[in-house]
């Protein structure tokens, strides 16, 4: 019987071998590999919005094709510095394949991403999604999944401008400039007399100046303390220039409550950022999808921090690349505002949005005592307390939003709560209880919840969670993007952008 051997055998290897015919890099790349599903859909689609970026002339420039292939490919593959980029079209056989061995360099690749894709991408994405449903994968008709999430600016966090510091800064300019010209008139009422009114109420630097000047050429030769001088020479120096500044930051802040200066675009949002979710505040955009299978159809970006006033916008753009609308949207709280119901019944959108506390009422019921509880007696315009006393309408008034939506609210008061055995749960303040609805928001959160109760909108809020939420943790925490690389809304669009095209394909590839 023959004993086995234990010799080890190794394959042939040579040092610096040279082969008269190197491999062709299309042998290399394996026939389902990631980049062939790249190299496909890129070359289907139509690149004429970013033909129209060249001005033409001059020495020839890498074709948008191949770029955008490097591009998307980058992102499909973690790879978002444009140095990174610069470094694997020179080294990584499948960016060598999409290039046909072109090396462009990280100038030329930032410069492309930067002002090429700026404003046009979205068409591209839009008609990449045209082919998923071409391929009956999504269906641009049916219901869509919709959240945000908050990405950070690569700006400075400690560079940043408040709203209301500056309004509190220009209000005691102007509380000072009032102290100044009243100090003034109790010397020298003549000497200012048919000059300044007497409240600054609108102040610019111009009025600073001429107001500044009256008071110290009436000042002058009366005995005035030499507080007041120094104040009269600080303001002269100092309140015209500050003024100005204040007025340009207001400008850059555009209704936010604040920006960060070295990216005037970001806007500082609380980050949940660790396993406690109470992140710091840092300048960031918040970016808004739309799902279906996980697969995104829609995005956009928006310097507001919160999800309600994001939707209107966001939609206006699903409608603007499709020529259609998504027959549902479902979305979790952050979303169901009166502003929001109102604007999908209008587009006979169905809204499966939940609204503050639905959840809390699904396990605990509706919380006693509540304005929602009350009951309403429309013919006669009052409500009903618990004890079943009459609450009187005392009057309407109109709310505005951020965006300028106008609410109705309607008040009514209780005529007797003296004495009721059920005050001390129902009504803790002072005087007769006073109830404020708003009958629209109310009916719009009834129709929502029975909407939401029924076996289609019970079947969407199980796959909400399944179906956008894991998008971003994809992207954010599988794929590393937790920052923009570049500044500016514009720019960090077509970021967001590519990231979506690449999430996609990594999709449809799989």
């Amino acid at each position: 019987m023959g004993t086995k051997s234990n010799k080890v055998v190794f394959k042939p290897y040579i040092q610096n071998q040279i082969q008269l015919l190197p491999p062709s890099l299309d042998e290399l790349v394996d026939t389902k590999h990631p980049c062939r599903i790249v190299n496909e859909v890129i070359e289907k689609i139509d690149i004429r919005p970013i033909n129209r970026k060249y001005k033409g002339g001059g020495a020839s420039s890498y074709h948008p094709r191949l770029l955008l292939k490097v591009l998307v490919y980058g992102y499909l593959t973690n790879t978002y510095s444009s140095r990174k980029l610069e470094e694997q079209v020179k080294q990584n056989i499948y960016f060598m394949w999409l290039c046909g061995m072109k090396m462009p360099d990280h100038n030329t690749i930032n410069r492309f991403r930067s002002e090429k894709l700026s404003g046009i991408l979205k068409e591209i994405f839009s008609q990449i999604v045209l082919l998923l449903a071409e391929e009956g994968i999504v269906s641009l008709k049916e219901a869509v999944y919709t959240d945000g999430t908050k990405i950070e600016s690569v700006a400075n966090k400690y560079t940043f401008v408040w709203g209301k510091s500056v309004k509190t800064s220009k209000d005691r300019i102007k509380v000072q400039l009032d102290e100044l010209w009243k100090y003034a008139q109790g010397i020298a009422a003549d000497e200012l007399k048919d000059t300044t009114p007497a409240y600054f109420e609108q102040i610019n630097a111009e009025k600073i100046k001429e107001t500044v000047a009256h008071i110290e050429k009436a000042l002058e030769d009366k005995p005035v303390s030499k507080k007041v001088k120094q104040k009269l020479t600080y303001a002269k120096k100092n309140w015209p220039a500050n003024l100005e500044r204040y007025d340009e930051q207001e400008k850059k802040l555009a209704g936010r409550n604040s920006y960060s200066k070295t990216d005037e675009d970001a806007t500082f949002m609380r980050m949940k950022e660790d396993h406690m979710l109470n992140g710091q505040l840092k300048p960031a955009y918040n970016w808004q999808i739309s799902t279906q299978d996980q697969f995104i159809l829609n995005y956009s970006l928006h310097q507001t921090t919160n999800d309600f006033g994001t939707l209107a916008s966001h939609l206006d753009q699903y409608e603007a690349l499709y020529k259609q609308k998504p027959a549902a949207i479902v979305a979790d709280a952050g979303y169901g505002s009166d502003e929001n119901y109102s604007l999908l019944k209008e587009k006979e959108i169905e809204a499966y949005i939940k609204y503050n506390y639905f959840d809390k009422e699904q396990k605990d019921g509706i919380k006693a005592f509540s304005n929602d509880t009350l009951y309403y007696n429309q013919q006669q315009n009052c409500l009903v307390c618990p004890m079943g006393q009459t609450m009187a309408h005392i009057g309407d008034h109109t709310r505005t939003t951020a965006t300028g939506y106008k609410q109705t609210v309607s008040r009514y008061r209780a005529a007797n709560c003296h004495g009721c055995p059920m005050r001390g749960v129902c009504h803790s303040g002072k005087g007769n209880r006073i109830a404020e609805v708003n009958h629209q928001l109310r009916k719009h959160k009834q129709e929502a919840k029975e909407r939401l109760n029924t076996e289609q909108g019970i079947k969407y809020r199980k796959q909400r969670p399944v179906d956008v939420e894991p998008v971003f943790a994809q992207i954010k925490h599988n794929h590393g993007f937790r920052r923009f690389l570049l500044k500016g809304l514009t720019k960090t669009e077509v970021e967001i952008g590519l990231l979506s095209i690449a999430h996609n394909l990594r999709k449809w590839e799989a």
